[in-house]
């Protein structure tokens, strides 16, 4: 098992620039998922209108997909694991002049939020970060906190290797199966997902080290974007909740 796994990681640690597990050698400056801007997948989801009324961003991070929604009109509420990247994403929002309510809350309860019940919700590369056994708990904990009739868009690490391959990837299986129970799965497609890594810093960080963490990269077929952050392969799930 890679020391990148549902059980390992630490996410405070990585939001302080530490390593990003017990034993792992490597510490990134930049979370790979912090582009410093929400994710261009996100920005589409927001223009094809799967954003409306209470909107929930599940995994939130640094809360930059949570604070583009928000300025774009959305009422929204952020939750994470993390007291660090939370106290960080609060920052940036009033940085940015927008108002998120942001809620420290375990993905597979959702306690914290209550009675409350949201319309919308944003998955973006937090369902890959939990076990099986998590996955079909956090199904359930969405479809308690959401409206009959909710919408979730979910992106997650896919297991295809098109010049990089991401830690943690599922399967298009593995999303029926843990999601289906509460979720009406609409449509699974492939899309990108921006890094904050560009090849040069793949490199620079040890080809072995990364290779432990559960990182591929194939310098000739990788993709990147203008700004060199490379891209790899995620599903966007559509899914509507389940009566």
């Amino acid at each position: 098992m890679s020391a990148f796994s549902p059980h390992t990681v630490d996410f405070d640690a990585v939001y302080q620039g530490k390593p990003v597990a017990e034993g792992a050698g490597v510490a990134f400056d930049l979370a790979p998922w912090d582009i410093g801007e929400p994710q261009p997948a996100v920005v589409e989801l927001e223009r094809d209108g799967r954003f409306h009324g209470e909107v929930l961003d599940v995994g939130c991070g640094l809360g930059e997909n949570a604070a583009f929604l928000a300025a774009r009109g959305h009422r929204v509420t952020g939750v994470d694991g993390s007291a660090t990247g939370l106290e960080e994403a609060a920052r940036r929002a009033r940085a940015r002049g927008v108002e998120v309510a942001f809620v420290c809350s375990d993905a597979t309860s959702l306690a914290e939020l209550g009675d409350r019940r949201f319309d919308s919700v944003l998955d973006s590369a937090l369902y890959h970060c939990l076990d099986d056994d998590q996955r079909q708990r956090y199904a359930e904990a969405l479809h308690r906190v959401t409206v009959p009739g909710g919408q979730l868009n979910l992106m997650c690490f896919a297991d295809l290797d098109e010049g990089v391959r991401f830690p943690m990837a599922v399967s298009q299986e593995n999303l029926h199966a843990n999601l289906g129970t509460h979720w009406d799965i609409e449509e699974i497609r492939r899309e990108s997902y921006t890094t904050s890594l560009t090849v040069d810093a793949f490199t620079s960080l040890g080809t072995q080290s990364m290779t432990d963490l559960g990182f591929g990269i194939d310098a000739e077929r990788a993709r990147c974007d203008d700004q060199g952050r490379v891209l790899g392969p995620v599903w966007q799930v559509r899914a509507k909740r389940r009566a």
